[in-house]
């Protein structure tokens, strides 16, 4: 006879993608002026592009950053119902963070046409939902996606700061607080393309 094993309470928070935020600070030691740098590109709407090799640090550069720049943010209602509020003058930042792959297609970033039992209905991808909400935008190797797909991101890392969405007819602005940052590996195999590299500061 085989018994069901017990059920067990699941221990997990789930959010919106544009609200996760980084909580506790992260270890980070600066070795140069890198924070300095990142700081007066958040101010000035300035992407940055990380480059260096694997394991070097740059997916935890930018968390730091998030926690560090940190702005107000709604509350976040964690399972169960209880409710993490934000203490008087704590600030926080959302990051919304895409690992990118050559499979990774326009309507991952910018959303989709879905069915449902009320008929079709657009849902907002990850980066809209980013600019939409303000949020760190960070792209994990963006050299790996697919060239049709990167280049939805140059309107938002020029002057003009707006995402158009083809399949709906629509321009998003980007929110005064978004910042978009990309990482590549120093030894990928794909190169960065000039239109890419002159869009950012390296």
């Amino acid at each position: 006879m085989v018994e069901a094993a017990p059920e067990t309470e699941a221990h997990f928070k789930e959010y919106a993608i544009e609200e996760f935020l980084v909580r506790d600070e992260p270890y980070y030691r600066p070795i140069g002026d890198e924070i300095e740098l990142f700081t007066a590109a958040y101010r000035q709407h300035i992407p940055v592009l990380l480059k260096g090799p694997t394991g070097c640090g740059k997916t935890r550069f930018v968390e730091f950053m998030a926690w560090q720049l940190g702005r107000p943010m709604a509350t976040i209602t964690e399972k169960g119902g209880k409710e993490d509020e934000l203490k008087e003058g704590e600030v926080r930042v959302p990051l919304v963070t895409i690992a990118c792959h050559e499979d990774l297609t326009a309507s991952d970033l910018v959303g989709r046409y879905l069915l449902d039992a009320n008929g079709t209905r657009w849902i907002d991808g990850p980066m809209t939902r980013a600019v939409k909400n303000g949020a760190i935008l960070y792209l994990d190797e963006v050299v790996e996606a697919r060239k049709d797909t990167t280049v939805l991101i140059h309107p938002l890392t020029d002057h003009r700061r707006i995402l158009p969405i083809e399949k709906t007819g629509s321009i998003v602005e980007a929110d005064d607080r978004f910042l978009l940052r990309r990482t590549t590996g120093s030894c990928s195999v794909f190169p960065i393309t000039p239109d890419t590299r002159a869009r950012s500061k390296t």
